[in-house]
């Protein structure tokens, strides 16, 4: 805290009165045509220019700063972009996208006065649809760059608090593997570092912020032409790199290095690439922290424009994690216990594709061709006396590799927006595992007390998945009425139905009606299909695979909502939702949903499944955004919701995700000589806990490192409520073509109690060599001679972190 402000004392002597370039295009939105002579105005100043032939403008000598930036154009409806921050260090690029009005040339000036809801302006997901733009994304408190931590702001998001350092999005009650993830119309199956196969959540994010010009979230009513998606879909939407000169930023934190280029090759050709570097093990062993997490990842686009009517983007995403440990100076029962509970974790993955898009009469064509891998590496040694031969009770090495092909067709013409395609991707997956369940026990007179369950097999796996979507969306009743009707199927030739198409036809309708130009009333009922992770279709016994009958996993979604836009920079909605899931996978072994897990690191679903689980997820979401206009912005947000799976006893009970009640809300404030506040407040009810089967437990911890959890009590309790105050102070000093921004961001600024799952280990003695007995001899491997301890898991650490971007 003291550096900045000395640097704030200092660094304005050296500053110089700088001027920053706003550059973009405009384009239509339904056709990707460009509109010549469209009016770009930055608010509040006399700066503007008009899109040129290719749609193209730019506009020099805005003094540096924050801005709203608006578009307008006959026949359409005007576009502001809000918090547009202005340096001298990047071009600052911007992209607009205008919607016909679709009125009569002399109703222009009647519909330009009338605020039309965003969701008749877009047809295909009329509610349930949140954004953010680059700069809330950057700037978010707490967020450290990551977009899964940024998100938390919005209604219906939760994340996995309460096991510390996750990233599991849980979407209105959802589990973290039912979301789905594009960037630039290419899906990415993970974002996270450190992921939990068969779930999309981890430790930190891997997308790079400074490529991303806006997110879009969908918590219901998807385009038809996603598959697999659950409870929500992301889509990320990549700018071009400075098409002037080269450029970039480096940003060095408390955990991480990161540095972004970006620039043009010749006249049609623009490029992205980035690197990051983590330095958490360092800072770790510096902490005396038995983990030490490791990892790089990196980010690449290039755009090239082929002629007036083709674009190519080629893009690619990568990571390489690894988690090992440390033997801390310091032995705590926590220290002792995340060393015996955790694996080592060895991943990289990547996903690189080509998207090219062709405008055609009346709309536009895209392909994109892709491949993405995934591959997970997993030890774990069997929790014994120090000292003694430790034998695996985890060993894996499994790879998931998905070779893709999107064609979709996207047309609009007297006022009908249709759109139509087929999918198409080879799936191979490999699975070398070796897990200890539960260990073989017997008493001393060679009894058998506990079974052994030992998973051993090697699976490998291939087969191909296929899928067509049809969509069309209108505007009738003087535009006041917006109907949205599309359908899908998806196929795949490995499980018994899964040619089947009827079987997985998801119909969907969305209806948007305008009461007047300020209130927008909105309902959609679906149907989605998902297919079960590769985990669980790759199971095996005795060389057969068991889970070749799993169905599809589905959701049927009825949501009805309002949204009230009293100005253009306000904006509440409210809306209560249902979703009614069957087919959910069910444990064999331990009788529960697969929706209760995807929360650990590790793995899930290696084991057999019966596909006849059921589930609902229902509440309302209230949220209210106040965009920046002048010097604040703010998001408040709460939901209720209630999440319950069923088992093989087909009776309710609360998921791991049901939360109930969910507290968001974020405020910034502009201050003067380039100095930035913000603060983001989150509270989430306590989540439910399974307490753990006592006598089980005592049996095999010193095998398995961990307690056994009682599933007869499935989730019967609950932990204490989350709540979490984070501040972010930033500073901005522009000089000739550099900008450097200091900032330090304190997540959990009052030091609150995070309340995690107990922790179940043994007694250590007092030299800390080993276990304490009852009888002072050696610990006994059936633990009878134990001394069990629960430990509570409440700590809650103020974090600061002190960094600094420099752009260029």
């Amino acid at each position: 805290m003291r550096l900045l402000f000395i640097l704030a004392l200092l660094l304005p002597t050296l500053t110089l009165a700088q001027t920053g370039i706003i550059t973009g295009t405009v384009r239509d939105r339904n056709t990707q045509e460009p509109l010549i002579g469209v009016s770009v105005q930055v608010a509040g100043t006399q700066l503007g220019t008009v899109s040129n032939e290719q749609g193209a403008f730019r506009i020099e000598g805005i003094p540096v700063g924050s801005y709203t930036v608006q578009s307008s154009y006959i026949g359409y409806q005007p576009q502001s972009r809000f918090n547009v921050n202005i340096t001298v260090g990047n071009v600052q690029i911007l992209n607009f996208e205008l919607a016909p009005a679709t009125s009569q040339l002399q109703q222009v000036e009647v519909v330009a006065n009338r605020r039309q809801s965003a969701a008749v302006a877009d047809l295909i997901t009329p509610l349930s649809v949140q954004s953010l733009t680059t700069e809330e994304i950057r700037s978010n408190p707490g967020g450290n760059f990551d977009i899964s931590k940024v998100v938390q702001v919005l209604p219906g998001v939760a994340t996995n608090g309460t096991s510390g350092g996750r990233n599991d999005l849980i979407i209105r009650g959802g589990a973290p593997n039912e979301n789905v993830y594009y960037l630039d119309g290419i899906e990415i199956p993970l974002i996270n570092h450190f992921s939990t196969q068969g779930s999309s959540g981890g430790a930190t994010g891997i997308l790079n912020v400074s490529f991303v010009e806006d997110l879009k979230v969908s918590s219901s009513a998807f385009d038809a032409r996603y598959d697999n998606a659950l409870a929500s879909v992301f889509e990320f939407r990549q700018r071009y790199g400075n098409p002037e000169r080269f450029s970039g930023n480096v940003r060095l934190s408390g955990s991480e290095f990161a540095t972004t280029l970006e620039g043009p090759v010749g006249a049609k050709t623009t490029y992205l690439v980035s690197a990051r570097r983590s330095y958490l093990q360092f800072l770790f062993k510096l902490l005396d922290l038995p983990i030490r997490p490791n990892y790089w990842d990196f980010q690449y686009k290039v755009d090239h424009k082929l002629n007036d009517k083709t674009s190519i983007s080629f893009i690619g995403v990568g990571a390489i994690d690894d988690f090992s440990f440390g033997v801390p100076r310091e032995s705590t029962p926590e220290n002792e216990y995340i060393l015996r509970s955790t694996p080592y974790i060895n991943q990289w993955n990547y996903t690189t594709g080509v998207a090219v898009k062709r405008l055609i009469t009346d709309g536009y064509v895209n392909l994109a061709l892709s491949r993405n891998a995934f591959d997970n590496s997993l030890d774990k040694y069997e929790a014994a006396e120090e000292g003694e031969n430790q034998a695996y009770t985890l060993k894996t090495n499994s790879r998931e590799t998905e070779n893709k092909l999107r064609l979709d067709v996207n047309k609009y013409k007297n006022g009908w927006r249709y759109a139509y395609g087929v999918s198409g991707q080879y799936a191979q997956f490999t699975n070398d595992i070796f897990s200890v369940i539960r260990k073989e026990l017997r008493d001393e007179q060679n009894n058998l007390v506990q079974p052994g369950v030992t998973l051993d097999y090697n699976t490998n796996l291939d087969f191909f998945r296929y899928g067509a979507f049809g969509q069309v969306s209108k505007s009738v009743l003087d535009n006041k009425l917006g109907l949205s009707l599309g359908i899908r199927t998806d196929m795949n030739s490995f499980t018994e139905d899964g040619n089947n198409p009827l079987k997985t036809l998801s119909p969907r309708l969305a209806i948007s009606y305008l009461l007047n130009d300020k209130w927008t009333v909105n309902a959609s009922s679906g149907i989605y299909y998902k297919l079960p992770i590769y985990t669980v279709l790759g199971y095996q016994e005795d060389g057969q695979y068991l889970n070749k009958q799993a169905d599809y996993t589905r959701s049927i979604h009825y949501v009805l909502g309002t949204e009230f836009l009293p100005r253009q920079d306000l904006r509440f909605t409210l809306e209560t939702f249902y979703k009614d899931y069957s087919n959910y996978p069910v444990s064999v072994r331990d009788g529960i949903s697969l929706a209760n897990q995807g929360g650990d690191f590790g793995a899930i679903g290696n084991e057999a499944v019966v596909t006849n689980g059921k589930g609902r997820a229902y509440g309302a979401e209230f949220y209210l955004q106040k965009k920046l206009t002048g010097t604040v912005f703010s998001v408040l947000s709460y939901t209720y919701v209630v999440s319950e799976f069923a088992g093989l006893d087909g009776r309710y009970v609360s998921s791991a995700w049901d939360y109930r009640h969910l507290v968001s809300g974020l405020v910034g404030k502009k201050l003067p000589r380039n100095w930035e506040f913000g603060a983001k407040y989150r509270y989430a009810g306590g989540a439910p806990a399974t307490p753990f089967d006592l006598e089980a437990s005592r049996r095999n911890y010193a095998s398995l490192g961990v307690g056994i959890l009682d599933y007869s009590r499935l989730n019967s309790e609950r932990l204490q409520p989350f709540s979490q105050l984070d501040v972010r102070i930033d500073k901005k000093w522009n000089f000739n073509r550099i900008t450097l921004d200091l900032f330090l961001d304190i997540a959990n600024v009052l030091g609150s109690n995070t309340p995690g799952f107990d922790r179940y280990t043994f007694q250590r003695n007092e030299s800390n060599t080993g276990f304490a007995t009852t009888d002072g001899n050696p610990l006994r491997l059936d633990g009878s001679n134990a001394i069990p301890v629960v430990l509570e898991n409440t700590d809650g650490n103020l974090v600061p972190t002190l960094g600094f971007i420099v752009e260029f």
